[in-house]
């Protein structure tokens, strides 16, 4: 569970990182599991930079327990309530290949291009688990900055949530300076949808690894204009 002084900074900066919430145990069957992903169908040689797995939860629950298995679930649940999770049924495996020099221009919020039936990707809370350590700068780290859920809210309040189709998953809001995660293998990050992120490079010698889980809050679906809005629709706990 979350104290209020972690509950009061994720309303405030849209995220946090919670150190060591996954245990030993866990995160090394998730490290196993990334192994098998990788030596299965490993990245291309000539692969820089980053390299997604999307396997479904149910074939990797390794990695889904990483989330359901541990204080990651309760942690989540403090933010949006008891008993209203759904279950992920997708997750994320995030690399970061060196040598990757980059520096990324701007920000980008997920769920863009739409869902078949024509809805935008949004979900309510992004879970990642570190799966490496990453203490210092650009070793694969991702970026984040810091307030925009409260901004991006407030410009679908001026334009519209349509205006997400137009934006593209980048809309024009105004930035602050971004921070990158940092921590250990096991460290917990939560981090609102409506806040801004995104890659950045890896000059560390060491591939990154993370893993994600983008959470819904049940009914999240039909609101999705609503919450585009009213970035508390779904955490009633913080209102």
């Amino acid at each position: 569970m979350l104290n209020r002084t972690q509950m009061r900074e994720f309303a405030e900066r849209g995220f946090i990182v919670i150190p060591q919430a996954i245990p030993e145990h866990l995160v090394a069957s998730a490290t196993d599991a990334i192994d098998t992903l990788t030596k299965r169908d490993p990245p291309p040689a000539a692969v820089r930079g980053p390299h997604f797995y999307f396997p479904e939860s149910a074939e990797v629950p390794a990695l889904l327990e990483l989330f359901t298995r541990s204080p990651a679930w309760s942690c989540a649940e403090s933010l949006i309530g008891e008993g209203a999770l759904e279950v992920p049924g997708q997750v994320q495996v995030a690399l970061n290949i060196p040598p990757f020099s980059h520096r990324p221009g701007g920000h980008h919020i997920d769920g863009f291009p739409p869902e078949p039936d024509g809805r935008p990707g949004t979900f309510t809370l992004l879970a990642g688990v570190l799966l490496s350590d990453q203490l210092d700068q650009d070793a694969g780290n991702l970026w984040v900055w810091p307030g925009t859920h409260l901004t991006h809210a407030e410009h679908f309040r001026e334009h519209g949530p349509d205006a997400f189709f137009a934006a593209g998953g980048y809309p024009p809001i105004p930035l602050p300076e971004p921070e990158q995660i940092r921590g250990r293998a096991g460290d917990l990050l939560l981090a609102h949808y409506l806040l801004g992120h995104n890659i950045g490079g890896n000059t560390s010698g060491r591939t990154r690894r993370a893993a994600y889980f983008r959470v819904k809050r049940t009914g999240h679906d039909p609101r999705w204009r609503e919450f585009l809005q009213d970035p508390w629709l779904d955490y009633p706990p913080l209102r």
